[in-house]
């Protein structure tokens, strides 16, 4: 059985929890459910961890392709049509 509780947040703080919870498709209530469950879990500091990890190991790949990838919208090319 769920049990029923109100909790009182600033107007922009409210908006941007419905945002991002309509981001994930998720209702308001399910979305604040499951940041409490990630946080209280150690889920979310796993997640974290893995993705520092990912960072540290990988960053200079992801950097350089990140470079690739935006080359070819960079700067107008001589005699290209504008």
């Amino acid at each position: 059985m769920k049990k029923q509780t109100q909790v009182r947040l600033e107007e922009d703080v409210l908006a941007a929890g419905k945002a991002a919870a309509a981001a994930r498709r998720l209702d308001f209530n399910k979305y604040v459910e499951r940041l409490i469950i990630e946080d209280t879990t150690g889920a979310r500091a796993a997640g974290m961890a893995a993705a520092q990890r990912l960072i540290e190991e990988h960053g200079a790949f992801l950097d350089d392709l990140e470079e690739q990838l935006a080359a070819p919208y960079a700067e107008p090319h001589p005699g290209a049509a504008a």
